[in-house]
């Protein structure tokens, strides 16, 4: 292996109780139930796909420009959650993952499908722990299409099959699995067993990690 592709919430850092507030204001206006299962239901999709999921039992359709408002009404509420954040906010584990990674000779790579990931980088000092990264505003398809984790070795120079993809939602461990990703679980999706490897902690990566296996080029 040569690199490891990152999901972002949930792995990396996590952002989800932002996005369930956020998620939660919006669902108390319209009168709608919207509780954790359904905060569950919601990681590793996109925000449209989401807002389907807070609008179940709504007893009424909404047209794509009320959709489109709905939505973007959430991600005005988030983003001022996110104004909050600060490098102290990137859990230890992961800074000492990351560098660990990188002096072992790995690429590192995010591969999230939030439009926000820029200024969630920027904030907690993350992107500078990465090779590239790739997000929402850069691919068409959410997870589980394998867009966004193709283009993130892409960038890498990296072949798939010599990446490590690791995400904590199912459409994530799905999305990397169809790249031809190695897939390390994390949460969610570990405790379902639906990784190759199924991690307890993100540090436990070190352990199947133990250095990069470089390709000969000549």
């Amino acid at each position: 292996m040569e690199a490891i592709v990152f999901d972002m919430d949930g792995v990396l850092l996590s952002t989800d109780r932002m996005h369930f507030e956020a998620w939660k204001a919006l669902a108390d206006r319209l009168g709608l139930p919207f509780d954790e299962t359904k905060a569950q239901r919601c990681l590793g999709l996109s925000r449209m796909e989401s807002l389907e999921i807070v609008l179940e039992g709504s007893g009424r359709s909404f047209t794509a420009e009320e959709k489109e408002a709905l939505a973007e009404e959430k991600n005005r509420h988030y983003r001022a959650l996110l104004r909050g954040l600060t490098p102290r906010d990137l859990p230890e584990e992961t800074v000492e993952v990351l560098c660990e990674l990188r002096r072992r000779g790995y690429r590192l790579a995010l591969a999230s499908s939030s439009k926000n990931a820029p200024e969630i980088l920027a904030r907690t000092g993350l992107g500078e722990l990465l090779d590239c990264a790739v997000d929402g505003n850069d691919v068409r398809r959410a997870k589980p299409d394998p867009e966004v984790f193709l283009l993130a070795a892409r960038r890498l120079g990296v072949a798939p099959e010599r990446c490590v993809g690791v995400d904590d939602a199912l459409s994530g461990v799905a999305a990397a699995r169809a790249a031809g990703m190695t897939v390390a679980a994390v949460g969610f999706a570990s405790g379902a067993g639906a990784g190759d490897w199924n991690l307890k902690s993100l540090g436990e990566l070190l352990e199947r990690c133990p250095g990069a296996e470089r390709e000969d080029k000549a």
